[in-house]
């Protein structure tokens, strides 16, 4: 069947085609806007500046094939649990090129690390360290670690995703004489290697200045380092959140608006300081995966209040994207079967979770509603199938990838009885 014109399209297929075929709601995911993104990091920043590693953030979106891609695509894994560290391992990824984060790693977690032998852990407190240390020295495995640091600055985002702020869960700020013990008793360790510093000031940023900032702030404590302690770090990490184009108001902010300025600070800092440039790292996730992503749903009861709003509800909501309900996030919809007809009515896009919480989108402009249109979602690759719930017992949706190559499912939709499979008497 040829293309429909009044039909959104997406990554060279018709959308509500795919809701046909596959049923929603459906996250789609397209394989050649993940490539194009995967392809502009290395151009930008792993060929244009040496000694550079570019690192996925997988908490965005993580499964065995999005392993595989990122493995194709020649990018390391960034990782944040055991069960993310098994998926990666799962999956063959080579685990030399994995990065294992946490705030609260378990001791399990950590030997696990340790056993398959993952490029670096990232450790984020001195209790850390000491099962480090401790496990290491129990399966007499070399471990190579960075240590996480908070620069203290605060960034423009909401609150709940900033991390680099002194007042954080994570890591050890720079302004506390901890870090200096625990970098000594690294130091003194006979199978643990302190290559450098981490540090990652938030999510979805759209400011350069506060990567500058911190930059400036590790650099210090290098300096620091090398005059007082006699340690030169071989690695700096400055972690991700670089922000994407989540509405039509957003202004979409390539990867080198961003990377041109970090790496611009370090090599004139390092050059000013005195000290040996170190290796770069970066974490993207969300840039890399977010607007590669659409998710649609079915349009259901449609429910006027007259002279105060029209709710159209979906067959989806905060259990295949809690972001809205859980800070506020803001996304973009798009009628997909009326995408060339003229806005007429301004509806809220309302989940079908039972919390008053469960709404979408607030007051979208569309064409004229009714039952059975297919709503698309713009920019759901991230943090959507990664956060989603089984809520009221709803089934999350399947993810099909897409795309030059054609389209795959590549997580399966959930059943009732999937539902219950853990469940006893």
């Amino acid at each position: 069947m040829g293309k429909q014109l009044d039909n959104l399209q997406f990554s060279g297929y018709d959308t509500v085609e795919l809701a046909k075929e596959y049923g929603t709601p459906l996250y789609v995911l397209s394989r050649d806007i993940i490539h194009q993104r995967c392809k502009e990091i290395r151009e930008k920043f792993i060929d244009k500046y040496e000694n550079t590693m570019a690192i996925y953030a997988s908490k965005a979106f993580l499964s065995l094939a999005m392993c595989k891609i990122i493995e194709d695509e020649g990018l390391s894994l960034d990782v944040v649990s055991g069960g993310e560290l098994y998926i990666a391992h799962k999956s063959s990824f080579p685990m030399e090129r994995v990065v294992f984060h946490g705030n609260n790693k378990s001791d399990e977690e950590i030997e696990m690390a340790i056993k398959y032998e993952v490029g670096r852990i990232v450790a984020d407190n001195s209790e850390d360290i000491e099962r480090i240390i401790e496990f290491s020295e129990k399966y007499q495995k070399k471990v190579k670690i960075l240590l996480r640091i908070t620069p203290g600055v605060n960034g423009n985002t909401h609150k709940y995703i900033l991390t680099g702020q002194k007042d954080s869960k994570f890591g050890i700020s720079l302004k506390e004489e901890e870090i200096n013990l625990i970098v000594e008793q690294i130091q003194k360790s006979k199978f643990v290697t302190l290559m450098g510093f981490h540090f990652h000031l938030g999510s979805n940023l759209h400011q350069k200045d506060i990567y500058v900032s911190s930059i400036n702030y590790a650099l210090d404590y290098y300096k620091f380092l090398k005059i007082n302690k006699g340690f030169e770090a071989q690695e700096l990490n400055v972690g991700g959140g670089f922000g994407i184009k989540y509405l039509e108001s957003d202004e979409f902010k390539p990867i080198e608006f961003f990377i041109d300025a970090i790496m611009e600070t370090i090599i004139a800092g390092c050059e000013e300081r005195k000290i040996r440039l170190p290796k770069i790292l970066i974490e993207p996730g969300r840039w890399i995966v977010g607007e590669a992503g659409i998710t649609l749903y079915e349009i259901g009861t449609i429910k006027n209040i007259e002279g105060v709003r029209t709710y159209a509800s979906i067959n989806g909501g905060m259990t295949d994207n809690p972001r809205p309900a859980l800070y506020d996030a803001k996304y973009q919809g798009i009628i997909a079967n009326k995408l060339n007809q003229k806005t007429e009515m301004v509806a809220t896009i309302a989940g079908k979770c039972c919390e008053s919480g469960d709404i979408l989108i607030w007051d979208l402009a569309v064409p004229k509603l009714e039952k059975g249109d297919i709503l698309a979602v713009l920019s759901t690759g991230a943090y959507n199938y990664s956060m989603s719930s089984n809520y009221n017992k709803i089934p999350r949706p399947a993810v099909l990838l897409v795309g030059e190559e054609g389209k795959r499912i590549i997580v399966e939709r959930e059943s009732f009885e999937d539902l219950i499979k853990n469940d006893k008497y």
